[in-house]
């Protein structure tokens, strides 16, 4: 007979998720090092009381915002390149509801994340309950269902005995390269609350494996035959090659068989800047003359990318030319009739390498690295650019400069992506983040919290440095304080263009005004003192208002143990140019000829829209 231990399901959750271990650089460590909480009558009493009793072997923080410290708990997971990971807890209700964006950002760029929340109870007695939302016709619905469509495993749990088959399954399904996603469990309060004859068993430290799933043969040997025949292939690299840990792989790939390398925003830094094979950024948001390479190749070679709309041009640039998708998930293998490579990475390009022999290809290297000198000249002319205001480009640049080689940067919403796509140069491997699946504004502020919290755990010297907008600020600054309690210092970078800026220029760049997106359309409006509130929050709070200021003041708080905010007020209307069709919803009729002109333009570059 097992040896049982009687305790709450609450107490249960928590001892389990602390035996589950990983093993890192010859290291054993927590896989879910520590739980984002914020406590309410829905959680407060249980799972609460679990975390307090073992805060010793868990830290537990406690955040300002259930979105916020959400969206940290997935940068925190992306930083730490999904091999370790954060767990959210919060009340009923809206607590609830506030982490759906949060799982929405986690699900769309396949990172994993565990919830726990507070559910209505499973006994019914006391319904409706605080919080509680009552569906007439389905009362075993409640708000919680509304996670479903945003994780990849959802489960409720209606007896203390389901845990033991529900949580191994919600690890697993985090832990596969393929479903890797956000994890939702629902709590009914009273289910929390009771006891149960556990075995002892279910606590028992067990060192989790990530596993790195090995092509099938047939689909390397296919995908070795067109690479072999390939006179101007292309390698995509995509957020998988940081996932797979299979940077230093890749390098050696690209340089043995002289294929050149382009990245998308997930994949930025899978290779530093100056790495012969490395081109630049491609897609909408990327540099022109990486675009052109991609034109003028004849096979691309897709790995660890989902292919979206950003990256393949609204399906625009790559043509028909072959692709080959090395990818964990079959679904993202097979899209638009690519030649699947079910696999990870490392795995894959290492088992590659075995079926292909060394290919001269120095013409087409020599192309790409024509090319990337003109990205590199483009990135120059852009940071000389005279402005009454810095330019976005400018400040990105500069930061760019000042920054060292361990530092890591952050960003996310609006503007800045395509800025530090096309004018960041990654010093180092793995050090760049911009949720750009999601495109989630708050992610900034809040995922450079969780960014920090991984390099301090990681006991990484380098500091993080994060990028907002004023607007991305507005909506969701509170993890700023999230910081400065607890201690985690980082460098915060406010441009202040004075609205959703970004939006205005693709109003106007399609035809239409700017409506409703910059302060200015409010005659005699407020500006928003953003070093007064970033101080109230304790943070060191500074203005500057040049370049050359913004660099000095990045440099003299590199090695501070403060929470730094620089604001810098920049040019609303000065981009950086360049990229690939996007294909957006410009109205087929309007009274106003440029939307008819602008709508007549998607027309035309559809026509070279593949479908298949």
């Amino acid at each position: 007979m097992p040896i049982m231990t009687i305790m709450t399901t609450a107490d249960a959750i928590i001892k389990w998720s602390i035996a589950q271990k990983v093993l890192i650089d010859d290291q054993v460590v927590p896989y879910f090092p520590a739980t984002f909480a914020i406590f309410g009558h829905g959680n407060a009493l249980s799972i609460g009381q679990a975390l307090s009793n073992e805060s010793k072997n868990m830290t537990t923080y406690r955040g300002q915002t259930e979105e916020g410290m959400a969206l940290a708990a997935v940068a925190y997971a992306k930083a730490m390149r999904r091999q370790q990971v954060g767990i959210v807890t919060t009340s009923i209700g809206p607590g609830a509801t506030n982490v759906i964006t949060a799982a929405a950002v986690a699900m769309a760029n396949r990172l994993p994340l565990l919830i726990l929340v507070g559910d209505a109870f499973q006994s019914r007695n006391p319904d409706p309950v605080l919080q509680q939302v009552e569906h007439f016709d389905q009362p075993s619905i409640t708000v919680n269902d509304a996670f479903r469509p945003v994780v990849r495993y959802w489960d409720r749990i209606t007896s203390p005995s389901q845990i033991l088959t529900s949580l191994p399954q919600a690890l697993s399904t985090m832990l596969d390269p393929a479903t890797c996603g956000p994890v939702c469990i629902a709590l009914p309060q009273d289910i929390q609350a009771e006891s149960f004859d556990f075995p002892d068993e279910f606590f028992e430290e067990k060192i989790v494996k990530i596993p790195r799933p090995r092509a099938d043969s047939s689909e390397l040997a296919m995908a070795a035959t067109l690479i072999a025949k390939a006179k101007t292939p292309i390698i995509v690299a995509g957020g998988g090659i940081h996932y797979s840990l299979a940077e230093k792989e890749l390098s050696e790939f690209a340089s043995t068989f002289s294929i050149p390398v382009v990245e998308t925003m997930a994949g930025k830094s899978s290779l530093v800047w100056n790495d012969p094979a490395l081109v630049g950024p491609l897609g909408v948001t990327g540099s022109d003359p990486v675009n052109q390479l991609v034109d003028e190749s004849d096979l691309i070679i897709a790995i660890g990318t989902r292919l979206q709309d950003f990256t393949t041009g609204s399906w625009t640039l790559f043509g028909n030319k072959k692709i080959i998708a090395i990818n964990t998930a079959r679904f993202d293998a097979i899209k638009r009739h690519g030649v699947p490579v079910v696999a990870d990475a490392k795995a894959a390009l290492v088992e590659l390498r075995g079926l292909l022999t060394s290919t001269d290809r120095t013409s087409w290297m020599a192309r790409a690295s024509e090319l990337k000198t003109l990205f590199i000249n483009l990135r120059s002319d852009r940071s000389k650019i005279s402005s009454d205001l810095p330019t976005y480009a400018q400040v990105v640049v500069a930061t760019n400069e000042a920054a060292r080689t361990e530092d890591y940067v952050l960003t996310a919403a609006g503007g800045l992506p395509g800025e530090l796509n096309n004018n960041w140069l990654s010093k180092s491997v793995a050090s760049f983040d911009c949720e750009y699946g999601f495109s989630c504004m708050g992610y900034e502020i809040s995922g450079t919290w969780g960014a920090a919290i991984a390099q301090n755990d990681m006991k990484k010297s380098g500091r993080v440095i994060g990028l907002t907008g004023d607007g991305s600020y507005m909506m969701l600054n509170s993890d700023i304080y999230s910081a400065v309690l607890h201690k985690h210092p980082l460098t915060l970078i406010v441009c202040d263009n004075g609205g959703y800026a970004v939006i205005s220029r693709l109003q106007t760049g399609n035809g239409a005004d700017s409506f409703r997106t910059m302060i200015t359309e409010t005659p005699g409006a407020a500006r928003v003192d953003f070093v007064s509130h970033a101080r109230s929050m304790g943070a060191k709070s500074i203005k500057v208002n040049s370049i050359a200021e913004l660099s000095e003041k990045i440099t003299e708080n590199q090695n501070s143990n403060e929470v730094v905010v620089i604001v810098i007020e920049t040019a609303p209307t000065i981009w950086t140019e360049g990229g690939a069709f996007w294909e957006v919803a410009n109205p087929q009729v309007s009274k106003k000829s440029a939307v008819n002109e602008a709508r007549k333009a998607v027309e035309r570059a559809k026509e070279n829209q593949r479908i298949y």
